[in-house]
């Protein structure tokens, strides 16, 4: 696309095609290939598949798109996950020696990062995200890990700030933008020097591809972050990128749909004696509004609350017919599950985190109502 400024449906729709050539496909098909024709020296876009690839290539344009539109020396790379994509920053920023510092509220899988970057001799360090107390413990930091809003306790901290510190004392600055998607927040634009999602959720939004991808202004990190996909392998196949790519067409559309029926189920949680804890940032009266209104576009499609305990919320998710009991979020079909069963975060047994889908939000509310309702009565 253009430097022109579109907006973001326009945006989400052309992002990374191709320009037109008669008689081809405005997105082309996905290319299977372990290898090229390379005759001669081995220069040139395409060597080997483990290198790059021409759908890989059109879906990093299009991810750069977005997490800056009109800005030149974006680089974008995809994973074959969003695990691999936070590994690869990681792992490709860090020695032995270096210190980091990562949120305690964060994803569920990050102790089990916690235990690699340790035995690589990596000091590792924690605060939650809550009041940009990772700064608390950010001297002489090699690395600043960011989540924002968390996941799945849904804190947010001032990415300005936590940048400006960080910068200031040496340290980068990764953010974890799953939740927010670039359509919601663009870490680049406030400081950051990666901006890191899991494209299973959001950006891809049918549940059915696992993707990630590192974005960065910097050349060098991301030659490092390139080297690294290259030494360990995680690649994304064509199919899952040519699915995410033409899944993004409907991402504006996803995402102010489920965006705003999130904003009205959280409204009508409020109300309810028998939901506590709610946490959605974009209530006037949540704890984490003000600092999101300033660095957040739209306020994502997640909702999390508490019911008395395990069996209450256990049989509010039974009695949902409209929204699946199963992990991951950000899809087009609601989701909804107890994140206690897992025993990685630290919640109630009661927590509830509620993906909002793209059903109608009436009908939506009515089966959560409902549920409720069935959930308090034991009789």
């Amino acid at each position: 696309m253009t430097d022109q400024e579109y907006g973001d449906g326009t945006r989400a729709v052309r992002a990374g095609l191709p320009e037109p050539v008669k008689y081809e496909p405005t997105l082309p098909g996905p290319v299977f290939a372990a290898h090229f024709h390379l005759p001669g020296e081995p220069t040139g876009p395409y060597t080997y598949g483990r290198d790059e690839n021409p759908t890989w290539t059109h879906l990093e344009r299009a991810i750069g798109e977005l997490e800056a539109p009109s800005e030149e020396g974006v680089e974008t790379l995809v994973f074959a996950s969003g695990m691999a994509a936070i590994s690869a920053v990681l792992f490709s920023q860090l020695k032995a020696g270096d210190a980091v510092v990562l949120p305690t509220d964060g994803y569920q899988a990050l102790p089990l990062l916690h235990e690699q970057l340790r035995a690589y001799g990596i000091e590792v360090r924690t605060a939650p995200t809550g009041d940009d107390a990772q700064l608390s413990v950010l001297d002489g930091a090699r690395l600043l890990w960011i989540e924002t809003p968390s996941n799945p306790g849904l804190d947010v901290c001032d990415v300005r700030r936590l940048v400006r510190e960080a910068h200031a004392a040496g340290a980068l600055v990764a953010v974890d933008n799953t939740l927010a998607t670039p359509l919601g927040q663009r870490p680049l634009a406030l400081g950051a020097d990666f901006s890191v999602a899991s494209d299973t959720k959001g950006m891809t939004g049918h549940g059915d591809v696992l993707l990630g991808h590192v974005s960065c202004r910097d050349p060098r990190r991301a030659a490092e972050v390139r080297r690294w996909r290259k030494i360990v392998g995680a690649i994304p196949g064509p199919m899952e990128a040519w699915l995410a790519h033409r899944s993004l067409a409907t991402l504006q559309l996803r995402i102010d749909r489920q965006c705003s029926t999130a904003l009205a189920l959280a409204r009508t949680l409020a109300e309810r004696a028998d939901v506590t804890g709610l946490r959605y940032p974009g209530l006037p009266d949540d704890p984490s509004h003000a600092v999101a209104a300033r660095q957040m576009r739209r306020f994502g499609p997640v909702v999390s609350f508490e019911l008395a305990d395990r069996e209450r919320a256990e049989r509010f998710l039974e009695g949902l017919r409209l929204v699946d009991d199963a992990t991951s979020f950000g899809g087009v079909r609601s989701t909804a599950e107890r994140r206690g069963r897992w025993g990685g975060d630290a919640v109630a047994e009661g927590f509830i985190r509620f993906s909002v889908g793209a059903e109608d939000p009436e009908d939506l509310i009515a089966d959560v109502l409902r549920a409720l309702d069935e959930a308090g009565n034991t009789d």
